[in-house]
């Protein structure tokens, strides 16, 4: 890839960071996006209190994360995004997976979270998750060490305790899918955490192909098992689902940044997000810059919608697994449009 550190600045903050931060809540007007299915209550109240049972026996955050931990609705984001759920039981393993992924985040890489995230060694550090869901195999003696140093990490212990209660209700192929999705997850943190080093403002494409690897795809590939079923390890290697996977994991990321913006900005003005880059490099504001992310998530959603109904049509079980990533995509645009105690929404309209 060549790169250009110097060709793209990012804009200064002053006016539009000043309209970006009124407090507009709702869906983003013109975005492309499917109503959700209302989460029932009672699951997410159980979801809730077996997720935050399962952390504190487990000591994986302190409580004054405890705020947090209730502003970030757990229960409610996984219900919403799983409305076909076999049971309680896997839609608690979507949640103890996706608290893990934040604790890993938060305390690894975020350095704005003030809990020892860090661009600075960023590389060690994950790996070292990644073995924790990947196992480390060596002589007896070295497995012990890293066993002891596994249980001695919050971060870790999490990754850890979550994939195994997910690989009890999952196949070794789903379990194997999602260990390396995390792989292309971290690689994408790297990616996002060198250009921040460097000060680099990566083109818009560079950038999309950044967010391809640092998203919510292995949130998405786990539909199957969470629902209780099998996209075959055969069917689910084809690039044409290999592609609607990545679609669907494009669009609902765009939506993140949409809707994190106006946070964001508060907190790291220089913080890349879509509108920031788009902005750098078209020259425009960050108004002009929002908007035409929109369109940019417009074009990859209509690809997704249109791409997974033609595979549909020839294979019941990919219209299964289309439809629970499509189901994925529209709860987690609903989390994200009624969490006002994380998102609000610039005064762009």
């Amino acid at each position: 890839m060549t790169t250009h550190p110097t060709a793209f600045t990012l804009p200064g903050p002053p006016s539009p960071v000043r309209s970006a931060r009124a407090r507009r809540h709702g869906a983003i007007p013109g975005l492309l996006y499917r109503p959700a299915v209302p989460a029932d209550p009672e699951k997410v109240q159980q979801v809730d209190l077996r997720v935050e049972a399962w952390a504190r026996a487990n000591d994986l955050f302190p409580s004054a994360w405890q705020g947090d931990f209730a502003g970030f609705q757990f229960g409610r984001a996984v219900v919403l995004q799983h409305p076909g759920a076999a049971d309680l039981e896997r839609l608690t393993a979507a949640g103890k997976l996706l608290l893990a992924e934040n604790i890993v985040d938060s305390c690894y890489c975020e350095e704005d979270e003030g809990r020892g995230g860090a661009r600075k060694g960023l590389g060690g550090r994950l790996v070292i998750a990644q073995s924790a869901l990947d196992p480390y195999h060596g002589t007896p003696e070295l497995e012990e060490e890293w066993r002891q140093g596994v249980r001695a990490d919050g971060p870790l212990r999490s990754y850890h305790l979550a994939l195994r209660d997910f690989a009890a209700l999952a196949t070794p192929s789903q379990t194997d899918r999602f260990v390396h999705d995390v792989a292309r997850l971290h690689l994408g943190y790297l990616a996002e955490a060198a250009w921040a080093e460097t000060r680099y403002v990566p083109q818009i494409w560079e950038y999309l192909v950044m967010r391809q690897f640092n998203n919510f795809r292995p949130c998405l590939s786990i539909v199957d098992a969470v629902d209780g079923y099998e996209l075959p390890e055969q069917a689910y290697a084809r690039p044409e689902i290999q592609r609607i996977t990545a679609l669907a994991c494009n669009a609902t990321t765009i939506v993140n940044d949409l809707y994190s913006f106006t946070k964001e900005l508060a907190s790291d003005p220089a913080h890349l997000n879509l509108p920031q880059v788009v902005a750098a490099n078209e020259r425009c504001g960050l108004k002009a810059a929002y908007l035409r992310s929109v369109e940019i998530h417009n074009t990859i959603m209509a690809s997704f919608e249109e791409e997974s109904a033609l595979l549909s049509a020839a294979s019941p079980v990919v219209e299964r697994y289309a439809q629970g990533l499509a189901a994925w995509v529209s709860g987690n645009h609903e989390w994200h449009a009624t969490n006002s105690h994380r998102y609000h929404l610039p005064d762009y309209w």
